[in-house]
């Protein structure tokens, strides 16, 4: 009892960081220009008082905004702990905040993601599966891969009897510019073993969730 092994062999999962070969990478000058290029082109001045150092701060917001590349989900999952006394019902994290980037408009992906699992005698701290969310969502995305992504890693390292995802969040891609219909709201789902298998598994998951609940936008 204790500590689990580390994980041995993932397939099918993304690479750690971006896959994008470092020797082609922009470095940091390329990308500030590439921003007083998109300055111009929004018809201003970079170098007027308030843009001169908007490049650099833009450059520094997407390294927050894209951090997920440089962390590896299935690390974040290798240690488990088997010391439960047995416990076997589903284990629930339920609305963590949820800040991603639409990969069609580089527009705010905002919302909750909810995490469950049924522990096949080991479990993992809580913190973890708020971790692999962001991991994930700290990247240019869709909501549909991204409910897959967290998913999928979740069952296939810590090897549950049931996953399940769901994430309710607002698109500004469609809230702000486009057919501008806010208060528009997106649920997506993925249920596996258990959940999926058994109904009565999934009733009880969702009426722990309480799906009256919706995703903040500010």
């Amino acid at each position: 009892m204790g500590e689990h092994l580390p994980f041995q062999g993932m397939q099918g999962l993304d690479e750690i960081s971006s896959g994008f070969p470092a020797e082609i990478r922009p470095t940091r000058e390329e990308a500030e220009a590439a921003v007083r290029t998109l300055l111009r082109w929004a018809c201003d001045d970079p170098v007027r008082e308030g843009l001169l150092d908007t490049p650099g701060r833009v450059t520094r917001a997407y390294e927050e905004f894209f951090s997920g590349y440089h962390v590896d989900p299935v690390a974040l999952l290798e240690r488990t702990f088997e010391e439960t006394d047995g416990y076997d019902e589903i284990v629930l994290l339920r609305d963590i905040r949820l800040e991603s980037c639409c990969e069609h408009h580089m527009a705010p992906i905002l919302g909750r993601a909810h995490v469950a699992y049924l522990p096949d005698k080991r479990v993992v701290g809580i913190s973890k599966l708020a971790r692999v969310v962001e991991a994930y969502a700290k990247r240019l995305q869709i909501q549909e891969k991204l409910t897959a992504q967290i998913a999928n890693t979740i069952a296939e390292v810590l090897q549950p009897r049931g996953t399940a995802v769901i994430i309710e969040a607002v698109h500004h891609c469609m809230t702000t510019r486009g057919v501008h219909k806010p208060g528009t709201t997106m649920v997506t789902s993925r249920m596996l073993g258990a959940f999926r298998d058994d109904p009565s598994t999934r009733r009880e998951l969702l009426s722990m969730i309480n799906p009256g609940i919706r995703p903040h936008e500010g």
